[in-house]
C-alpha cells in the first residue's frame, strides 16, 4: 500500500515549478523628496536567508552625478524577497570629510558635498555581512553585521590596503566594486576594486582593476595584483565582479571601454595574485554598464546566472564608437559549464534598463536588482527613474 502510495506521489513531486516572474519597485525617483537619483544597485542573500537590497541615494538627477551629495540605503526581506522593510541609511564616517582633490578640479562639483559611493556586501557562511564602501572615492571603509543587516558596526578605514597598490599605479581615485561580492570556500574574502590617476573623464579615467582580500574575516585587508592594466586594448577597466569556479579558481567578469564591445574575464588561482591574461567574452555584450553574476546551486540545479544590458543594437553603422552602447535591455543569461559558454539568454527588461546584481535565495528565487526608467521627466539616463527586483524562478529562465 505504501509503495503504491509513494508510486502516485512521486510525479507530483517530481513535476517542474511553474514559470513565474515579478516585479517590484524597491526605491523610485521622487518618492523621497531628500533624493532625486537612486543608483548602484545591490543584493545579497545573508546565511539566515534574509535579503538584502543596497543602492546609492543621490540628491541630483544629472550634471557631476557621481560626486554628488550620495548616501547609501538598504532595505531588507525576510520572506524570499516578497516584502521589504523601510530604506535605512548604512554608512556613516564621523568627523571632518575632506572633498577629493581631483573631484575639485571639475565644474559644478561642490566642495560641501559628501559623496558615499561604491557599497559591497559580502555573505559570510557564518552569518556575518560584511561590508565595505567607499567615501569621496579617496577612502575605503570596512563594518560589519552580526544581526543579518538591522545594525551594522563602526565603520573602520582600510584605505592603507590600498597603498601597496601604488607600486605599479600611482591611484588617486579608489573605487571598490559596487555590487555583490565574495567568500571563497577557504573563506578568503574578495573584493574587486577600481583604482585611477584621475586625470580623465569624470576623473574616474583612466582606470585598472584588481581586487583586496582578507583572510581573517575582514580584520584586515591586503592588496593583490593588477588584474586587468589600462591598454589600448583593454581600455579602462573599471566595475568588476566576481565568481568562485568549481576547482576553487576565481574569475573577474570586467567592465571597459574597449573597442571590442564585449566583457572582459580573467582568472587568478586564489582571488589576488598570478591573473590570467585577460580575454573578451565573445557572448557577453558591453554597453559600458555594470554587470552581476551569482552561482545557483539549488534543486539540483547548479549553473552561473550573469545580468546586464544585452544591447549592441546599433553596432551596424554606427558611424563611430560610443554610439552604439544605450543601456536597454537587461537579460539573465544562464551557464552550466562554469562560464565557457552561455546557452540560455532572457531579457528582464526590454525597454531602457542599466547597472544590475543578481542573487538566489535560499527557496531557489532568483533576484535581478536593476535600474530602468521612470516616469520623472529630468531623470539622468544612465540610471533611470527607479530601482526594481525582479523575482523569477529557473523555469521562467530556462523555458523557450
Amino acid at each position: 500500500m505504501i509503495s503504491r502510495l509513494i508510486a502516485l506521489l512521486l510525479p507530483l513531486s517530481l513535476a517542474a515549478a511553474e514559470p513565474f516572474i515579478e516585479k517590484q519597485d524597491l526605491f523610485t525617483s521622487g518618492e523621497d523628496p531628500a533624493f532625486k537619483l537612486y543608483h548602484i544597485p545591490g543584493i545579497v542573500v545573508t546565511a539566515k536567508g534574509t535579503v538584502l537590497a543596497w543602492c546609492e541615494a543621490r540628491k541630483r538627477s544629472a550634471g557631476v552625478s557621481d560626486w554628488d551629495d550620495i548616501r547609501i540605503l538598504m532595505r531588507r526581506s525576510t520572506d524570499d524577497g516578497k516584502n521589504w522593510s523601510a530604506p535605512q541609511s548604512i554608512a556613516n564616517v564621523e568627523g571632518p570629510k575632506a572633498k577629493n582633490p581631483f573631484a575639485l578640479k571639475m565644474k559644478n562639483v561642490d566642495p560641501n558635498d559628501v559623496t558615499y559611493n561604491n557599497p559591497v556586501m559580502i555573505a559570510d557562511k557564518d552569518g556575518t555581512v560584511h561590508m565595505l564602501f567607499c567615501l569621496e572615492y579617496m577612502r575605503c571603509f570596512y563594518q560589519r553585521s552580526d544581526d543579518d543587516g538591522l545594525t551594522f558596526s563602526k565603520p573602520v578605514e582600510i584605505t592603507v590596503a590600498f597603498d601597496a597598490f601604488k607600486r605599479d599605479y600611482d591611484w588617486k581615485v579608489l573605487a571598490t566594486g559596487p555590487n555583490h561580492s565574495i567568500q571563497l570556500k577557504s573563506g578568503r574574502l574578495i573584493v574587486p576594486v577600481w583604482l585611477s590617476t584621475g586625470t580623465g573623464g569624470n576623473a574616474h579615467r583612466p582606470s585598472v582593476t584588481a581586487t583586496i582580500y582578507s583572510d581573517d574575516q575582514g580584520k584586515t585587508w591586503k592588496a593583490g595584483d593588477i588584474a586587468v592594466p589600462c591598454t589600448d586594448e583593454w581600455i579602462n577597466p573599471n566595475e568588476t565582479v566576481a565568481i568562485e569556479l568549481n576547482d576553487g579558481r576565481v574569475m573577474l567578469n570586467v567592465r571597459s571601454e574597449s573597442k571590442t564591445h564585449r566583457r572582459l574575464v580573467t582568472i587568478s588561482p586564489d582571488g589576488a595574485t598570478k591573473w590570467s591574461t585577460p580575454k573578451f567574452d565573445d557572448a557577453l555584450l558591453e554597453p559600458i554598464c555594470m554587470a552581476g553574476i551569482v552561482r545557483h546551486d539549488h534543486g539540483g540545479q547548479k549553473a552561473i546566472l550573469f545580468s546586464n544590458p544585452h544591447n549592441l543594437e546599433k553596432e551596424k553603422g554606427a558611424p563611430e564608437p560610443g554610439k552604439n552602447r544605450d543601456r536597454k535591455n537587461v537579460s539573465v543569461k544562464l551557464s552550466r559549464d562554469e562560464a565557457q559558454t552561455w546557452p540560455v539568454n532572457k531579457s528582464i527588461e526590454p525597454g531602457p534598463s542599466m547597472y544590475s546584481d543578481i542573487a538566489v535565495t535560499q527557496a531557489g528565487t532568483i533576484l535581478c536588482f536593476y535600474g530602468r526608467s521612470g516616469d520623472n521627466k529630468g531623470v539622468a539616463a544612465f540610471a533611470g527613474g527607479r530601482l526594481t527586483v525582479a523575482r523569477f524562478n529557473l523555469e521562467w529562465l530556462t523555458k523557450p
